[in-house]
């Protein structure tokens, strides 16, 4: 990313399940892609809170000892609509993603403990841009378009249990996998052939998390919650292919590869340090909490090759700050529906730790920084289940130093199904 990109040429939009979540964020050109963050669409609708929180019928992504107060089996998915508008000094364009968010069943063991497992998207990667080299008068000497798309994703399982009065423990154990290409083509003015550098490459690893959770009583119903988490470092292991090859560019723009120039074998590592959350909260059980969660993350060390690595970025650490919370009328009202809704409303201030080089000397580097307030509905169904709607808008990146600013609209949408399993049936 560079003063001389003029304009975003192509924004990668398209529909994929998860394993390939969508997106058309140009920062995801960055290693292997835009993470994802683990939450559920309640706790996303509350600016990501949710460290310190567990429900007897709600999943909690983030802290596995919250798995320890499930009562009811729950299955839950979520899905998300993304619109985006991104622009530069100059100019600014618009785009829409959808995509399916995760899939999670869990169910209670026995009375003090649970389990929950399921898959999501981890990374996401889905990025066009084009570069023009200009000469004195203006006039194009050559075109450079960055291409990529793919993404990884998470399988994983988490249990909880309680160990002692309001003290709960617990453990997550996943695997990531997926696949991401990236290709930079570069075009000169008058040669007839063009030049392709394609990198296809697949990714692996496990990593583990700890979790912890404690839940006081108060006087007057009020509950002091705290919780923490611990990310192990993990080592994603990066294995591919890149080949440079000549081609022609058809009229219509697709390729007719000609000769191989040369090929490489990828063997790298993202080495992921070691990550803490801690969050407190303050409520009343079934009718409302606000709570406040901080992550903090040293920076990523990348070692091999990755058509992406350069000295126009670099990782340095990031941090999140988070603050929300909800509210439920009156849960148990027969008179009127409105009452049993539940209301949430956040904000999320976060340090990506992603650092790009837009200016003009080797040392110009920004802070890529991520802002965002949402709120959200819980609409109670039948029983215990419930669909949820969050919306949130934010603001991402600077258009400082030739960089890019997006300007984003998110709507998210999941279903909870809540019902007690596994349970002996009884004769009168």
């Amino acid at each position: 990313m560079s003063k001389k990109i003029l304009y975003i040429f192509l924004l990668f939009i398209s529909i994929k399940a998860v394993g390939q979540r969508t997106t058309s964020s140009p920062y995801s050109f960055f290693g292997i892609g835009q993470e994802y963050r683990s939450q559920t669409v309640e706790q996303a609708s509350m600016g990501g809170v949710g460290l310190a929180f567990g429900n007897t019928y709600q999943l909690n992504l983030m802290n596995p000892a919250a798995n320890a107060d499930l009562l009811y089996s729950t299955f839950s998915f979520g899905a998300a609509f993304n619109q985006l508008s991104i622009s530069d000094a100059t100019s600014s364009q618009n785009s829409q993603s959808f995509s399916l968010s995760y899939f999670n069943l869990g169910f209670p063991v026995g009375n003090n403990a649970g389990f929950n497992f399921g898959i999501q998207p981890n990374t996401n990667m889905g990025y066009s841009l084009i570069n023009f080299e200009l000469d004195g008068t203006g006039e194009a000497t050559s075109a450079t378009r960055f291409y990529g798309l793919g993404g990884t994703s998470r399988i994983y399982g988490s249990f909880g249990m309680y160990v002692l009065k309001g003290l709960s423990l617990g453990l997550e154990a996943g695997y990531t996998f997926g696949k991401i290409e990236n290709s930079v083509l570069n075009q000169r003015a008058d040669v007839f052939l063009a030049t392709n550098n394609r990198e296809v490459t697949n990714i692996t690893g496990a990593g583990v998390k700890l979790g912890l959770m404690y839940r006081k009583a108060l006087d007057n119903n009020l509950i002091l919650n705290f919780g923490a988490t611990v990310k192990l470092d993990q080592n994603l292991s990066t294995k591919g292919e890149g080949h440079l090859y000549s081609l022609y560019l058809e009229p219509d723009g697709s390729e007719s590869p000609r000769d191989t120039i040369s090929s490489t074998v990828i063997n790298g590592t993202i080495k992921s340090p070691v990550k803490t959350g801690i969050g407190f909260g303050l409520g009343k059980n079934n009718k409302w909490y606000v709570g406040v969660d901080y992550e903090t993350q040293a920076a990523f060390d990348v070692q091999g090759a990755l058509l992406g690595s350069s000295s126009n970025y670099k990782y340095g650490n990031s941090n999140r700050f988070s603050i929300g919370g909800f509210y439920t009328p009156k849960e148990n009202s027969i008179t009127n529906y409105w009452d049993r809704v539940t209301y949430r409303a956040g904000l999320r201030v976060e340090d990506t730790g992603l650092l790009v080089n837009g200016g003009t000397t080797t040392t110009d580097f920004t802070a890529i920084k991520d802002f965002g307030i949402s709120f959200g509905l819980g609409l109670p169904l039948k029983g215990l289940s419930n669909v949820n709607v969050g919306f949130e808008y934010g603001q991402k990146g600077t258009t400082v130093n030739g960089l890019l600013k997006e300007n984003y609209f998110n709507f998210r949408l999941s279903l909870s199904l809540n019902d007690k399993w596994f349970q002996k049936s009884k004769i009168d």
